[in-house]
């Protein structure tokens, strides 16, 4: 017998016999559990869910509606989809290209279970990497007082390559309000310090003239608020007096690679979910 693979995410208040109702729906559609964690926020009251599980429906439809029906009186926030079913993923970038080089590298390798169907940049620099792995480019610059009329262009593009996500990789842009709204829980950036941090320009030149002993980097979720949105990963390096701001930029970009490639995985897993300003990772 075929089978087929699905994620699941669930969230809802703590409430008993919301484990039970899910696998009580997986059982009635023949499912088997292969991955299952759960979290509950003893101080909110929320429970977060996430299920990796088999079954013999092909109908994605057929097996949401199975597992829907069974947890109805819970209100829950619900997620199905096939394993095989990678988010379409649209990646920004001005001219650092660090990391989008290292996400398409990944992304190629099958490190991470994402798409990647358009490029699109302030600038014309990392044309060159999209034509090397065969990805439209789009070029969309942001010209002093016309950031609407960029943005509604890059609106255009999302619709027209059916975009899931975006991912800021070192895209130096601030977006809107508005398409901070409209993105939300759908937009990753990497910020260049263990947040809260040095904001601005020079960041690893104001870390040298402070004599920091750990840099880092964070990845969030996009808001309204800059860089402070809610956080999906951190990484961070010891680094010494003796380190130039020279040596600081360069440590910290290798942070800032890693640290973006595990948040769009994460992400891409269906691991990260939303409580308010913090997330639930299941890692």
């Amino acid at each position: 017998m075929t089978t087929e693979r699905y994620v699941m995410t669930l969230r809802c208040d703590d409430t008993p016999g919301v484990i039970h109702a899910v696998s009580g729906a997986l059982l009635g559609i023949d499912g088997n559990v292969l991955e299952q964690a759960q979290f509950t926020n003893e101080t909110t009251g929320m429970f977060a869910m996430r299920t990796r599980f088999e079954a013999p429906q092909e109908d994605t439809a057929e097996v949401r509606a199975a597992i829907a029906g069974a947890t109805e009186s819970f209100a829950p926030q619900l997620t199905v989809r096939k394993e095989s079913d990678r988010p379409r993923v649209l990646i920004m970038v001005s001219q650092y290209d660090h990391c989008l080089v290292d996400l398409l590298y990944r992304q190629a390798a099958g490190e991470i279970p994402m798409d990647v169907p358009v490029i699109v940049s302030n600038h014309r620099v990392c044309e060159s990497i999209s034509e090397q792995y065969g990805i439209p480019f789009r070029y969309i610059p942001v010209e002093k007082g016309a950031k609407e009329q960029a943005e509604d262009s890059l609106r255009e593009v999302m619709a027209e390559f059916d975009v899931d996500a975006v991912v800021l990789a070192r895209y130096m842009q601030i977006l809107s309000d508005r398409l901070c709204t409209d993105l939300q829980g759908r937009a990753i950036n990497i910020h260049h310090s263990f947040l809260p941090g040095f904001k601005g320009a020079r960041p690893y030149h104001q870390a040298y003239d402070r004599g920091v002993k750990l840099i880092g980097a964070t990845a969030h979720f996009v808001t309204a608020d800059l860089d402070e949105g809610p956080i999906i990963e951190q990484g961070v390096e010891r680094v010494e007096h003796h380190h130039t701001a020279e040596e600081l930029a360069r440590i910290g970009r290798d942070i800032e690679r890693l640290v973006l490639a595990r948040a769009v995985t994460l992400f891409a897993e269906d691991r990260v979910l939303l409580e308010g300003h913090r997330t639930v990772v299941f890692s």
